[in-house]
């Protein structure tokens, strides 16, 4: 904002160079083609009465320095202001197109913003005593959802979560994400274990391959991290298929990650052969967070290369760059992460980030 503010001071700051160059140089010597540029420079940055305010001011400092100079005529006078007055219209002209493009933009990103909700819905910030924040980070702005996928549901087998990351970009990557999401929340519901869970999204999948054929039905997969909340938060069980593991943060700022026990390989790949799921099993202590994310996490890189590593950035960004006096929400936390993970690659997002932090308080809040 305040950039764009500097950007509006240029049409003036032209004006003033104008002046300057003509009082500066021989009489012979104008400025009005500097003068001329001045409604152009406007058109991206000003409203439509801003351009004809700087246009007039333009014509108006002409007009006054041809006659100190004494240079007022047909030729260098009446001539130069007509030649502002067309460029004036022309870079009205300029900046309705511009808002017109604008308004365009505007209104694909308002629709793209609706789609999200519709296909990504933001978990609820609570379930019993477990506490969510979720963000979603697209590699381009234009570009409100991709492949990559979280989703939190409360079954009767407890609080189960998934994040994915689906093969592929653009539309087919998004009909993907919505067959995962509608596999995830049926089978979260009528799965009793988390063996079954992935089974029932393995079918899902090899289904909605067969619906697209080619070579979606080959190599489509969805790397995903499935995680299942004991009754009483004492412990997370976690089927890792092809993704990257969570960091468990306790409640001292201690970043540990959570690594599978084996080795299986991304969901959708039942065709090439059948793999088990296991099951990792891990203390959730009061005080604790789980943060889950998708690759564009772990493999933004820096200008030398360095892959960024949330289990060594996190304890550090809770000790040095957390408020003071107060514990580290789980939306606080995971606005630290990104912005510490856009430091890290200078500004320039690789991929996608799809993100889950769920903390357990230290006290139950009915204590």
């Amino acid at each position: 904002m305040v950039q764009l503010r500097r950007a509006k001071l240029i049409p003036v700051g032209v004006v003033v160079l104008a002046v300057v160059l003509d009082l500066v140089t021989p009489a012979d010597v104008t400025s009005a083609p500097l003068l001329m540029a001045v409604p152009v420079a406007a058109a991206p940055l000003l409203s439509l009465r801003g351009i004809i305010a700087i246009g007039v001011l333009a014509m108006a400092v002409h007009a006054a320095l041809a006659r100190y100079d004494g240079t007022f005529g047909w030729h260098r006078g009446i001539a130069n202001q007509l030649t502002l007055l067309a460029v004036t219209v022309l870079a009205v002209l300029i900046n309705r197109a511009l808002e017109g493009r604008d308004a365009r933009t505007r209104r694909a990103r308002h629709i793209a913003a609706v789609a999200q909700s519709a296909v990504l819905p933001r978990p609820p910030s609570r379930l019993g005593e477990l506490r969510i924040a979720a963000r979603y980070v697209p590699a381009e702005n234009e570009a409100m959802i991709g492949g990559d996928l979280y989703v939190v549901q409360d079954t009767p087998h407890g609080v189960r979560v998934m994040v994915g990351d689906v093969r592929g970009k653009g539309l087919g990557a998004v009909s993907v994400v919505c067959a995962d999401l509608g596999a995830f929340r049926y089978a979260a519901d009528e799965a009793e274990d988390l063996p079954g869970l992935v089974t029932a999204l393995e079918r899902a999948l090899l289904r909605e391959g067969g619906r697209r054929g080619g070579q979606e039905q080959d190599e489509g997969f969805t790397t995903a991290l499935i995680v299942e909340f004991a009754e009483g938060l004492d412990a997370v069980r976690v089927v890792n298929r092809g993704h990257p593991p969570p960091v468990l943060l306790d409640a001292e700022g201690r970043a540990a990650v959570l690594e599978p026990s084996e080795e299986a390989p991304p969901l959708g790949m039942g065709a090439l052969g059948s793999w088990s799921s296991p099951v990792d099993t891990f203390p959730f202590p009061p005080g604790a967070t789980l943060i889950c994310y998708t690759d564009g996490v772990t493999e933004a890189r820096d200008e030398s290369g360095t892959f960024y590593d949330a289990s060594v950035r996190l304890p550090f960004l809770v000790r040095h760059r957390a408020p003071a006096g107060a514990p580290v929400t789980p939306a606080e936390l995971l606005h630290l992460l990104i912005e510490d993970v856009g430091r890290h690659t200078g500004g320039r997002i690789q991929d996608d980030q799809a993100l889950l932090a769920l903390h357990r308080p230290r006290i139950a809040p009915h204590a």
